[in-house]
C-alpha cells in the first residue's frame, strides 16, 4: 500500500481535527450535545449513503482505488461512510460557533423570504434537470425538505444561524471537495451532471451540502428542544 492510498483518509482526519482542536480550546457546546447530534448524523447519513450507493451503481461517479485504503462496506469505500460523519460534524460545529459568536444577530424574516425563493428555485432546477439523475434527485429532495422545514414553521428562529453556518462551511467544503476532485479521489461522469463547476467541483455538490447540513441541523435542533432522551 502506497502513501497516496491514505489520501481520502487524511482529508477526513483533517475534517475531524478542526472542530476537535478548536472546540476544546473555545469550549463550543457541540461535545455536550453529542447525544442529539449522533442520531441526526446516523439518520441523515443513512439516506445519503443509500443515494450514494445508487449513484455509484449508475456510474454517475466512481471512487479511484489509488487514493483509498481498500476497505469497502456495501461496495462503498469506508472513507465515504466517514465523510457523512465528518462533514456534518464540522458543519454543526460551525453552526454552534455561529450561535455563540453572533448570538445577537437575527434576521428570521429575511431568511424566511430567502428560503421561500430557494424552494421555488430548487423546484424549477429539479424539473428542468429531470433527465439527469444526480441533479434531479439532489434539487428535488432539497426543495421537498426545505419546503417541509419552512411550512412546518419550527425552524424559523434558527434560519439566520443556519444560513451563516452554511456560507462559512463553504470555505472548508471547497477545499475538501477541491482535493477530492482534483487528485482525483472521486471521478464524476460529465454525462450525469451540469457542466458548470467551481474549482472542478460540480455545482450539484453545493446543493447536496445544503441538504446534508439542513437535515442534520433541523433534526439536531428538534432533539435538543424536545429533550427526547
Amino acid at each position: 500500500m502506497e502513501f497516496k492510498n491514505f489520501s481520502y483518509l487524511l482529508v477526513l482526519i483533517g475534517i475531524f481535527a478542526i472542530p476537535i482542536l478548536v472546540g476544546l480550546k473555545k469550549q463550543i457546546g457541540i461535545f455536550s450535545n453529542l447525544k442529539y447530534l449522533v442520531p441526526a448524523m446516523l439518520f441523515t447519513g443513512a439516506i445519503f449513503i443509500m443515494l450514494d450507493m445508487r449513484f455509484e451503481q449508475q456510474a454517475i461517479w466512481r471512487f479511484n482505488p489509488e487514493f483509498l485504503i481498500g476497505i469497502n462496506i456495501f461496495n462503498l469505500p469506508i472513507e465515504e461512510w466517514l465523510y457523512f460523519i465528518g462533514v456534518p460534524f464540522l458543519g454543526v460545529f460551525i453552526y454552534e460557533f455561529v450561535k455563540h459568536r453572533f448570538s445577537n444577530f437575527e434576521q428570521p424574516n429575511a431568511f424566511l423570504a430567502v428560503s421561500l425563493f430557494l424552494i421555488l428555485l430548487f423546484g424549477i432546477i429539479a424539473y428542468f434537470s429531470r433527465q439527469k439523475l444526480y441533479p434531479f434527485f439532489t434539487f428535488f429532495l432539497l426543495a421537498i425538505y426545505l419546503g417541509y422545514t419552512v411550512f412546518r414553521n419550527r425552524f424559523k428562529k434558527h434560519y439566520t444561524k443556519f444560513y451563516l453556518a452554511y456560507f462559512i462551511m463553504l470555505v472548508p467544503f471547497i477545499l475538501i471537495s477541491g482535493i477530492l476532485t482534483a487528485l482525483p479521489i472521486i471521478e464524476y461522469n460529465p454525462i450525469h451532471h451540469f457542466t458548470f463547476q467551481i474549482y472542478s467541483i460540480p455545482i450539484e455538490n453545493f446543493a447536496s451540502l445544503f441538504l446534508l447540513l439542513l437535515m442534520n441541523i433541523t433534526i439536531y435542533e428538534y432533539l435538543k428542544e424536545r429533550h427526547s432522551y
